[in-house]
Parts: C-alpha cells; sequence; structure tokens
C-alpha cells in the first residue's frame, strides 16, 4: 500500500498517530499482504485507504437484513445522493458477513454469539487500520431480553459483564485464560443517553449488559431441548443479575467490548428489550412490533451520527 505523507511534524505527527486506528500485534507489520478472509478483502487486491479512509462510524450488528436495511435508512438520514436500495454489499464475495458503505458509516454484520463476532471484530478493526482510519467509534446495535424493563427499552451498555456479573472477559489463548476488561466508553454512553432525550420517542436507560455463551441455558431459559433447574431458581439468577446492575442479556457484548478496549476504540453497545425475562422465555410480541423495536436502537445511533457531523444542534 502507498503510504500517506503526512505535513506535520513533532507533536502534530504524534497526535496524528495516536488518533489512527491501532492493532496490537507486531506481526502484521512483517507481512506483505493481509488477507482479510471472511471479508473477501486485502491489502493488495483491494486499496483499502482510498475504499474505507473517510470512515467514522462503524456500526455491526447480528442479521445480515438488519444492517442492510440500516445502511439503507442511514443513506436516507444523512441525505446522501442516489438510491439507497441500490447499496453494494462490499462482502458479496464471501457468505459469512454482509458489509455496506454509507458515507462515512459502515452497516456490517456480525452473526450470533461471542465466536461469530470476535472473528468479525479481528478484520474490521485490521481494516480500520491498514485503511489509516481516525476517530473512529463502532458501535453495536441488537436485541435483547431485558432484566426488569418493559418490553421495547432500549439500554445503552454501562458495562458489558459475564455470568458471575464481572466487567471481564475472558480469552484462552494457546491453552491459558487471558483475562480482558470489558468497560466501555463512559462519554460515548452519556452521548447516547443525550440523544435519547432529545428524540423523546421510546424509553432508554444506561445498565450493564449480560453477555452469555448461548440463547438458552446459560440465559436461563425454561423453554430449550436441555433444562436442569426449575423457574424458582431461574427468578433467583435473574435478581441477582439485576441486582448487580444488569439490564439486559445478549451473546457479543464482553468480547465486543474488550477487544474495542484493548485497541483504543470509542464503543458503544445499543440493545432494544423484546421481552423482559421476569415475565417469561419466549418472544410472543407480533411480527410488526418487532420491527418497530428493532429500529429503535437504528434511530437512536442515527441521531447520534447525525449530530457528530453537525448535521444537527
Amino acid at each position: 500500500m502507498a503510504p500517506i505523507l503526512l505535513n506535520c511534524m513533532g507533536n502534530d505527527h504524534n497526535d496524528y498517530i495516536k488518533q489512527l486506528v491501532q492493532v496490537k500485534n507486531p506481526n502484521l507489520d512483517t507481512m506483505e499482504e493481509d488477507i482479510l478472509y471472511h471479508f473477501s478483502l486485502g491489502t493488495k487486491t483491494h486499496n483499502l485507504p482510498e475504499m474505507f479512509g473517510d470512515i467514522k462510524f462503524a456500526c455491526v450488528g447480528g442479521s445480515a437484513n438488519r444492517m442492510k436495511a440500516f445502511a439503507q435508512f442511514i443513506h436516507k438520514e444523512l441525505e446522501l445522493p442516489g438510491n439507497p436500495e441500490e447499496i453494494i454489499d462490499i462482502c458479496e464475495g464471501t457468505d459469512r458477513y454482509c458489509m455496506y458503505k454509507v458515507g462515512p458509516v459502515l452497516s456490517i454484520s456480525h452473526g450470533m454469539g461471542v465466536p461469530s463476532i470476535s472473528i468479525m471484530l479481528h478484520e474490521l478493526i485490521k481494516l480500520l487500520h491498514h485503511a489509516q482510519c481516525r476517530d473512529v467509534v463502532l458501535l453495536r446495535l441488537g436485541t435483547s431480553g431485558g432484566v426488569g424493563l418493559a418490553p421495547g427499552t432500549v439500554v445503552v451498555t454501562d458495562k458489558a459483564v459475564d455470568y458471575s456479573f464481572r466487567a471481564q472477559f475472558e480469552q484462552v489463548v494457546l491453552g491459558k485464560v487471558i483475562t480482558r476488561s470489558t468497560e466501555l466508553d463512559e462519554g460515548v454512553a452519556n452521548e447516547l443517553l443525550q440523544c435519547s432525550s432529545e428524540l423523546q420517542n421510546f424509553p432508554t436507560v444506561i445498565g450493564n449488559t449480560m453477555c452469555t455463551h448461548d440463547f438458552y441455558e446459560g440465559q436461563g431459559r425454561l423453554d430449550g431441548a436441555l433444562c436442569s433447574f426449575s423457574n424458582e431458581d431461574k427468578l433467583e439468577y435473574l435478581r441477582k443479575a439485576y441486582d448487580a446492575g444488569v439490564r439486559n442479556i445478549e451473546m457479543e457484548s464482553t468480547v465486543f467490548a474488550a477487544m474495542c478496549r484493548v485497541c483504543g476504540l470509542k464503543a458503544a453497545v445499543v440493545c432494544v428489550a423484546l421481552l423482559n425475562r421476569f415475565d417469561g422465555d419466549q418472544i410472543t410480541s407480533t411480527h410488526d412490533v418487532l420491527v418497530e423495536y428493532q429500529q429503535r436502537p437504528q434511530v437512536l445511533v442515527s441521531h447520534f451520527i447525525k449530530k457528530r457531523l453537525g448535521l444537527i444542534v
């Protein structure tokens, strides 16, 4: 890749370098080519700075259809030229993830669960690094189970916590457990909460988000193919979670928070609660209601992006 020539010296140069998206892997410096396999992109086959150098917001979510819909929505919100129905999936060469670029915004799917999002995040962070992006904010938009919240409530994550309500993520590396902090950027969370108060369209709270390994047993559901506990056992666990500040449950937030924190990226998790887990396990709202719920994080994040870009005061 051709280097960008910097017309800056001393402290200005140091500030510029600090603002660039960083990776924590010295091996990348010695590689002639870095193939981002699951994106069907590479440093030799694509001019990544030209394609992605202006990215300021990387928005990720589980569903490919939902992230395409968000890309089309943010296209309209930013009033960009062209037909939003004709946006191109940059990752069309692979069926693992989808990726859409809309002005300074990337919209990317990550699948379900920690393994799927972690693979995507490794390649996304490398992509932003190779593209020499600066001052990027990562935002996860998703759905979740509420803990003591009415369905439709949006939760902006304070800390992503594990099954024991600890703000940490455990990664096994070469047979050893590496523990990483999962604290998210407080400033971005507060900005999002302020945006929600300006919108006044739906209830929004800041709270801890519990990340589990699966949808059924790990979240204390009674309706899976396997269940070894009682309803009272489930409710006792949910009460403990609530007392620990947990307001929703999903399956990606800890690794998302941990990887962004290690790489110095400002990040936030914004998820809507589809149900109150104290009231049951199955999602019973109608399709139309669920579609509207799923749009709420998109509306909030869109408002945040437009404020950051100076499009609204």
